[in-house]
Parts: C-alpha cells; structure tokens; sequence
C-alpha cells in the first residue's frame, strides 16, 4: 500500500487512473525554460565566439595589420619605380638633345672614337688577384 500526500492509504491501481496535480510541460515550454536558465552562458560563449572572428577571421585585425603591411611594401615599390622611370625619362631626354650625353654612350658602349684619335683597350685583372694584395710586385706588405 502507498500513502498519499495527506496521509491516507492508496491502491496502487487508484494512483494509477488518477491524473497527477502537475500539468504536462511541452518541449517548447523545457526549451524556453532550458535557454532562460542558461542565457548568460550562451551570451559569454558567442561573444567569445565573435572576438575571436574579429581578431582572427578573414577580416578581423591581424589580417587587416597584414593588408596594410602589404599595402606600404607596394606604395615603396611604386616610389621606387616612379623614382626609375623619372631617371630613364631624363636620359631619355638626354639622349635626344645632350650631345655629350650622345658622345658619351657612343665611346663607352659603342667603342667609337673621334677622328684621329687612338683608343688602347686593357683586360681588367681576375678578381683573385685583386683580392690577394700578397700577389703585387712591389707590396707595402712584402719586403724586397
């Protein structure tokens, strides 16, 4: 035998077919408790979740640091070739109307020379033995 709340005696069977004093709670209704009950948590974890998108994600701060880190490296290469094409501009110019300019690149580049004149061509030393002071005839390092 089962007692009842107040005290009295009750069949099994009669606990059975009578309706329980509590109303059915739906699924909506333990969802809404569920989330009422852990707002906060659900709060700190998705704000958690957005800083780290904003620090970390495709547009967040470190890629935004490393655009702009890209973005100087490109501005300098830019003054860097307007530096470049300003100075071939001027030779450019040069060579159109600077006849020592013209000269210049004719006796350099072209080996040309002027009438009369006699140009002696030498062949530069290896550069091991420019290295090696020791090789000299007559070295301020070597004693005669």
């Amino acid at each position: 035998m089962d007692y009842d709340a107040s005290g009295r005696q009750v069949n099994k069977q009669e606990t059975a077919k009578t309706p329980t004093s509590e109303p059915s709670v739906g699924f909506l209704e333990q969802l809404g408790q569920f989330f009422r009950r852990n707002m906060y948590l659900f709060l700190i974890v998705g704000f958690a979740l957005l800083l780290l998108q904003d620090v970390f994600g495709t547009h967040g701060v470190l890629a935004m640091r490393q655009s702009q880190k890209q973005a100087e490296e490109i501005r300098k290469d830019i003054k860097r070739l307007d530096d470049e094409n300003q100075r071939m501009q001027d030779r450019v110019k040069a060579l159109k109307s600077d006849p020592a300019a013209i000269e210049k690149i004719a006796r350099e580049e072209m080996k040309l020379s002027r009438q009369g004149e006699v140009i002696f061509q030498t062949q530069p030393k290896p550069a091991s033995e420019l290295q090696n002071p020791s090789s000299y005839p007559y070295s301020p390092t070597k004693k005669p």
